[in-house]
């Protein structure tokens, strides 16, 4: 199918990524807890079999199963309309005007998309969000630290960032397998995601890069960052435990040992121009869900989060000292889930207000309009939309799989004026 062709047959590239997202989950699940036979329908059996009555659980899984279903569904329906049709408009802005008005205008729209997630876990799937800790502030620029339970942590952040007014602006360290995801590899590229291989010495520099254009105070930021580096198992824990042993470390049962160097090097990059870090503790009432359960409805039942707020002159500034800082916060991080395992609660419950089903269902109103404008277009408009919907996706593809990012048209050529006279 060439692109013209894509253009006739917009759910090709839904397709395609269900069948990548299918493919992804079933190797988790098949490397986390052996099942042989790990189609959706046996998983949700498996599921909903450990969470009592039989009876009571087929019934609850067919109507979580359809709710959820509905709901994740028209999520990816809209979520490439939203990309393909907007991204080119957020690129000219981009060239045309900088970096400032196009971050707010991709915040803006993308962030409308991103506010479907919390809506659906919470308003949809009925899933208890708990917030504990500190309230924070809204409209601060901050670096958040959290722990990696498991696959589906960062999604929950969109939660606290949907009641603090940042979802548009919430941005991930993640691996770079995940940008090589139809559909939601450009949608992390377009949000400007940092991805990274899990080898310093190819990620520093990519780092350091995608950072220094994020220090200007006047773009809202939260930068959210997992220093484990990759999700808890209990066979990751095993080898965490053992290199703590052995090198004098912190032993710890719930979290791994975080990794350092992606921490320091981004307050290095960026301490000037951040208010605080937030530390944040996840945990899930019974069981950890993993993705498909997430997106369905089947689990969690509850979401408990935990936040810390640190202000930038607590934490040292030289590596070595915030390497030490950084496993001290791990460290009552473990304490904290060790609590909550015993209790079933974090300390201080209760800081945060429910979302307002209102807003939530006039966002998803707007979302829902403005993706049948662009399948009314897709299909009745001219040769020429569809041209651009066609070159739209060439450049999506082609910007993630190369990880080309543009620059504002002046920066480019000073850039290009300076390279002839340093010559």
């Amino acid at each position: 199918m060439n692109a013209y062709q894509f253009t006739q047959h917009p759910r090709a590239v839904e397709d395609l990524e269900k069948n990548a997202i299918r493919k992804f989950v079933q190797k988790k699940h098949r490397n986390r807890v052996g099942i042989k036979n790990n189609t959706v329908h046996n998983n949700f059996h498996y599921v909903l079999l450990q969470r009592g009555n039989h009876h009571q659980s087929e019934w609850l899984g067919h109507t979580t199963i359809c709710c959820g279903g509905g709901g994740t569904e028209t999520i990816s329906q809209t979520r490439w309309k939203f990309l393909v049709y907007c991204a080119p408009v957020t690129t000219l802005t981009l060239l045309i005007f900088g970096r400032r008005y196009s971050t707010k205008l991709s915040s803006f729209i993308f962030g409308c998309w991103l506010a479907l997630w919390p809506f659906l876990f919470e308003k949809i799937n009925k899933t208890k969000v708990v917030f504990s800790g500190e309230t924070v502030p809204a409209k601060e620029r901050v670096l958040i630290i959290a722990n990696h339970r498991t696959e589906v942590d960062w999604m929950y952040l969109w939660d606290l960032a949907l009641r603090k007014g940042r979802v548009g602006y919430i941005k991930y360290v993640l691996k770079s397998s995940l940008m090589k995801l139809p559909v939601f590899g450009w949608a992390f590229h377009i949000l400007e995601f940092i991805s990274v291989e899990r080898k310093w010495e190819i990620d520093e520099p990519v780092m350091h890069q995608m950072l220094s254009t994020f220090t200007d105070r006047e773009d809202p930021l939260w930068l959210a960052l997992f220093p484990e580096g990759t999700d808890f198992t209990e066979q990751k824990c095993l080898r965490s435990q053992k290199y703590a042993a052995e090198n004098n470390l912190p032993i710890m049962k719930y979290v791994l040992l975080p990794k350092a160097k992606g921490f320091y090097a981004c307050l290095e990059t960026m301490r000037s121009s951040l208010d605080a870090v937030y530390d944040v503790t996840i945990a899930y009432k019974h069981r950890c869900p993993f993705f498909i359960d997430n997106v369905f409805g089947v689990d969690p039942s509850e979401v408990h989060i935990h936040l810390r707020r640190i202000p930038l002159k607590d934490i040292p500034t030289t590596e070595d000292e915030s390497s030490v800082w950084l496993n001290e916060a791990f460290r009552l991080k473990d304490k904290l889930l060790s609590d909550f395992t015993a209790e079933g609660h974090f300390p201080n419950p209760g800081t945060e207000e429910d979302l307002s089903t209102l807003k939530c269902l006039v966002n998803f109103t707007f979302v829902i309009a403005i993706t049948s404008i662009f399948t009314y277009l897709t299909f009745f408009s001219s040769s020429w939309f569809k041209l651009y919907v066609a070159a739209s996706c060439a450049y999506l593809a082609s910007s993630t799989y190369f990880n080309f990012r543009p620059l504002p048209i002046p920066v480019f050529v000073k850039s290009i004026f300076c390279g002839i006279h340093s010559d």
